[in-house]
Parts: C-alpha cells; structure tokens; sequence
C-alpha cells in the first residue's frame, strides 16, 4: 500500500486540509507496506480459520428470514474509490429502500438473527474478502455510502488517503451508535439522515483524523485487541 503522488488524487481531495495528512503518511510509506501485509496475512488465515463459523452462520441467516445470505453496498474507500461491501445480511429484505442507510435503536428493520450478529460483531466477517480484494483494511475509517461522503468537509477528504477499514477507534466508542442516533433524533426533532451528517459524523470524524495523525501499525494492532475486548465486553 503506497500513496499515490499529490498531483494523482481526485480534485476535492487536493485541499490544504487534506495535505497536512498527506504529508504525515508520505514519511510513514513503509509502514503502510507492512500494514497491506499484514492484511493479507491475517485475512487469508483468519478467512480459512473462519469458514466453517461463516457457512453455519449463512444457514442460520437463510433459515430465520426470506433473502440472500450476504447484504451487498455501494460504499466509498481510498481516493474516493466505489466498492461493495460485503456483510452478512441483519435486516429484512430490500431494507435500503425502506428506510435511512443508517440504523436507531430499535429499526423495525432488523431480524431476529441480525440483532444477535450485530450484537457480536459477527455480520463484520464477510469483510475478510474486501480486505483480501484491497477495498478494506483491518484498521482505518469505516466506511461511508456516497451521500455520507458527499457531506465530507475539506477535512474529512483526508480519511480517503488509506483504505476504509473494518474497526477503528471510532468504532469502539460507537459501538452504540443506533442509540446515539435515537437520543438525537427525539432531541432534535430530526430525520435519521440528517442527524447523522450533522451530529453524527462530525464527532466520529474526530477519531478518525486523529488515527490519521498518529498512524502506526503497533497502534493498528492496539485498535484490533481493544475492539476483540470490546466485543466480549
């Protein structure tokens, strides 16, 4: 994983806000090599270790609710780059199109399976192939659908230097993020969307850009145990 030069990136990133960051991970270009290898390495390892937990959750998924196994999204990673996401399916069927592409505490939307996956954490395995196709990482900026990204601020661009990742600091401090979204919603008096993009997201972003700061894949590592002990908490 190496940065591509200043003049490369998409015009929106190319702000001053954005090239303090630049700068900062342009001396840190080896340890952005070692980061892509170490992603391989565990996602290959853990995706075989994984398997046979992923079929026997597929099966589950079928059988408790009417559509496919795998919930597929258009969602936005480094330089701004379109992918699909996979992840294991927590809500009923076409459940884009029947609500907010971010969930509150509650949504009537999830299944019965898909609470007890996202309660674990568990709907994040399929991830393992983005992170193996290079779309993801272990460790980086979660990523956003193109509405979200299209909020961004000049600063926030700069989240789009490294691919988008499956944890984060931000992660684990909102890991109740459905009910930081309802407390604002009944506060505010808002719709979810807009609740996000302007209480939301600001706050997070505010993780995220400080990970950019403080890059390291020993800190990389740290985020990954502490979100382990997050998940068994």
């Amino acid at each position: 994983m190496r940065l591509i030069q200043w003049e490369n990136l998409p015009r929106k990133m190319r702000n001053e806000k954005v090239r303090q960051y630049y700068e900062i991970l342009r001396k840190r270009q080896g340890s952005l090599m070692l980061k892509r290898v170490l992603d391989l390495m565990m996602a290959t390892v853990l995706t075989a270790v994984l398997s046979p937990v992923m079929l026997l959750l597929a099966a589950a998924i079928k059988a408790d609710s009417r559509g496919p196994v795998f919930f597929r999204q258009k969602r936005i990673t480094q330089y701004g780059r379109e992918y699909r996401i996979f992840k294991f399916r927590t809500m009923v069927a076409d459940a884009d199109r029947k609500g907010p592409a971010v969930t509150t505490a509650g949504d009537s939307r999830i299944t019965r399976m898909g609470n007890l996956l996202r309660k674990c954490r568990l709907d994040e395995l399929p991830q393992l192939f983005n992170v193996l196709a290079g779309d993801m990482s272990f460790v980086g900026t979660r990523p956003e659908v193109g509405k979200y990204v299209d909020a961004y601020t000049d600063e926030m661009q700069a989240t789009l230097l490294l691919p988008a990742g499956i944890t984060s600091r931000t992660s684990i401090a909102y890991k109740d993020e459905d009910e930081v979204m309802e407390r604002y919603m009944r506060e505010t008096g808002k719709g979810a969307d807009e609740v996000y993009i302007t209480y939301v997201l600001p706050e997070k972003m505010k993780y995220n850009l400080d990970y950019l700061k403080k890059f390291s894949v020993p800190g990389d590592i740290r985020v990954m145990i502490d979100t382990l002990f997050a998940v068994i908490r």
